[in-house]
């Protein structure tokens, strides 16, 4: 059963401050003065002109946050201090729990046995299985054939085995479970980086390619690292992605930009059939990165997708914001993002209500402004479909690694001294959570065998990132991450606390099985906060991958149920079992769910509504996705 709503407080009609005076007033990078290129930075003097003029207490402070926020550039925004902290109670724990000690020492000892005897068997008895070359963890690791002989097959094995001990050199009774946790994290990064595969001498794989190319890749691999770092210096992304242009390979739907304001741009796409259902799509990119990935290549594309079905769809095309941006706040983005967009298709099509579609941050925003309206009587969505998106963030994943008081005032203090969080450093924090899938094993194929990667749409866009704006993602990072105050019920907009409780709205939610930013089992929990009518799917893949899941994509499948209003909770991997596989994208049955919910086929709306102050201004993808 859903969980009691929260209490609310009496709805105040605070009138949201307008957001082009929020910029003029924000139009500066703290503390140092006026700017206007994002990248600006002022000079030695000026900014100790800007120290020398503020009061001794606040310019301490200004120094702190300063050297916080320097410190944050080194270590990608993970904070030395978190680290200290987590490793003296791991060490203050261990070391008064002699027992434990032993009995990792025993481990140990036990480790190096099995090695040695694994070693003997395979040597003198010729026993080809002595070393579990079927673990699948070795699988998962070790796929070359070369790493199931000797001596590579004893590498391997003592490596995971290190792994494992050193894993569990974590596990010591009394310790923080959230010291554990970023203990064993760090653990994992330098484990990572120590491992067979990435060393040149070891690797079978490597040593065969270089035997075979006359060490050709080894010369390949430093040109690769030459240039690489070049694109780095002069902020240039990755080699291959300029080979897809924003309007003509991507982002190519035919559509026009029919709305714009400081925050957004909202493009109507061209309807691609002679009928149409009456009630529109608006779509609610996340804005941490491009909206793209939702239109891709065409055979990728879901933009296109749903206009060959028969759906008007819109879509938000977020500004990526620069310095002047500081201090956008959450309910800009629900007042003058969402709600602004969603007025603006009233404009085109004024009797019917819009099936919303959030994606990311964006299904969270979505949520809210849907909690929100419902705290005043209005309910004016037909439905709502969330795409990976967090509602209750008490168990986001990895995550939460990054998630503390130490951690979120060095992220709020380079935030600070930027007024944005760049793209690269969200990007840089996201694949420490996969470091073997998304850092090393692309810097071996690249440096050690020589080989680059063909570049493809999904990998463009993701080199295509965005900014965050300080006071936006501060907010972002304390109220929901640190404080879940979105599931507690402590989250307010203009005096309104939202209870997703009060949401009546039907929902078709979707989950992906390898999503370590929004894992399904937290995104499942929407359950337990709302009684409406859900329609769940879990589908394979990431947390991009398995949402672009066209149909006829390869290898995809996915597994779809759908609770009742007020029906009965079912724990996730009840749920799981209950459930079975389907083949395909799921994309057909959310289709038939969108339809399901929607009037007969009719005429095309008008592209725009000039009359009501909608012109079309340009064609789509429009300005604000081009922007870096």
């Amino acid at each position: 059963m859903a969980r009691s709503g929260a209490r609310r407080k009496r709805i105040q009609q605070a009138k949201p401050k307008v957001l082009e005076k929020k910029l003029r007033d924000g139009g500066q990078i703290i503390p140092f003065g006026p700017t206007r290129d994002p990248n600006e930075r002022m000079s030695l003097s000026q900014v100790t002109e800007s120290l020398a003029e503020m009061e001794p207490s606040a310019r301490g402070e200004m120094m702190d946050r300063l050297a916080h926020a320097l410190f944050g550039q080194i270590t990608t925004g993970f904070s030395p201090a978190a680290l200290i902290v987590a490793y003296t109670n791991w060490w203050a724990h261990i070391s008064m729990a002699p027992y434990r000690r032993a009995e990792l020492a025993m481990s140990a000892i036990e480790h190096g046995w099995r090695l040695a005897f694994n070693s003997a068997e395979y040597l003198w008895l010729g026993n080809e299985e002595a070393f579990d070359t079927e673990d699948k963890r070795f699988e998962q690791r070790f796929r070359h054939e070369s790493w199931r002989k000797w001596p590579y097959n004893l590498l391997a094995q003592a490596y995971l085995d290190a792994e494992e001990w050193w894993c569990d050199l974590s596990n010591v009774r009394g310790m923080n479970e959230h010291h554990k946790k970023l203990v064993r994290f760090a653990r994992y990064q330098w484990l990572n980086a120590l491992s067979p595969e990435n060393n040149p001498l070891i690797n079978p794989a490597v040593t065969e390619k270089a035997w075979n190319m006359r060490g050709l890749n080894f010369i390949k691999g430093f040109t690769h690292m030459v240039e690489d770092a070049y694109r780095r210096l002069t902020h240039q992304p990755d080699i291959g992605v300029e080979h897809f242009d924003i309007g003509k390979d991507v982002a190519a739907s035919e559509g026009k930009v029919i709305y714009r304001n400081a925050l957004f741009e909202l493009i109507q796409y061209a309807p691609q059939t002679k009928e149409v259902y009456p009630e529109p799509l608006l779509i609610v990119p996340a804005w941490i990165m491009k909206y793209y990935i939702l239109d891709l290549e065409p055979r990728h594309s879901m933009v296109k997708y749903l206009v060959e079905q028969g759906h008007t769809v819109f879509m938000i095309s977020w500004k990526n914001p620069d310095a002047r941006y500081r201090d956008i706040g959450f309910t800009d983005y629900l007042h003058h993002g969402l709600l602004e967009a969603y007025k603006q298709v009233l404009k085109v099509t004024p009797d019917h209500q819009p099936h919303m579609i959030g994606y990311c941050i964006g299904g969270t925003l979505l949520s809210m402004a849907a909690a929100y309206l419902s705290a005043k009587e209005e309910k004016p969505f037909k439905t709502i479909t969330l795409f990976a998106a967090l509602t209750d963030f008490e168990e986001p994943g990895q995550l939460m690694n990054f998630i503390d008081e130490s951690q979120l005032t060095y992220i709020e203090d380079i935030m600070f001294s930027q007024g944005y969080l760049r793209g690269d450093q969200i990007s840089s924090a996201f694949d420490l959570l996969k470091p073997r899938e998304l850092i090393w094993s692309k810097l071996a194929q690249s440096y050690l065998f020589g080989e680059r990667s063909e570049p493809f749409d999904l990998m463009a866009w993701s080199e295509d990132t965005t900014r965050l704006p300080y006071r936006m993602h501060s907010e972002y990072l304390r109220q929901l991450y640190l404080n879940n105050a979105l599931s507690e019920g402590d989250f307010e907009i203009d005096g309104v606390v939202l209870d997703l409780d009060t949401i009546e709205t039907p929902m078709f939610v979707v989950t992906t099985e390898h999503d370590h930013i929004a894992p399904w089992k937290s995104v499942y929990k929407i359950n337990l906060l709302t009684d409406t009518e859900i329609t769940y799917v879990l589908a394979s893949g990431g947390h991009n991958g398995g949402i672009i899941s066209e149909p006829g994509h390869e290898g995809r499948s996915y597994r779809i149920g759908k609770r009742p209003k007020d029906g009965r909770y079912i724990r996730p991997e009840k749920w799981r079992k209950q459930h079975e596989a389907k083949q395909g994208s799921w994309w057909p049955d959310w289709h038939k769910w969108l339809a399901g919910h929607s009037g007969r086929k009719g005429k095309p709306p008008p592209m725009g509504a000039s009359g009501k102050g909608l012109k079309l201004l340009e064609d789509a993808p429009g300005k604000y996705v081009h922007e870096h």
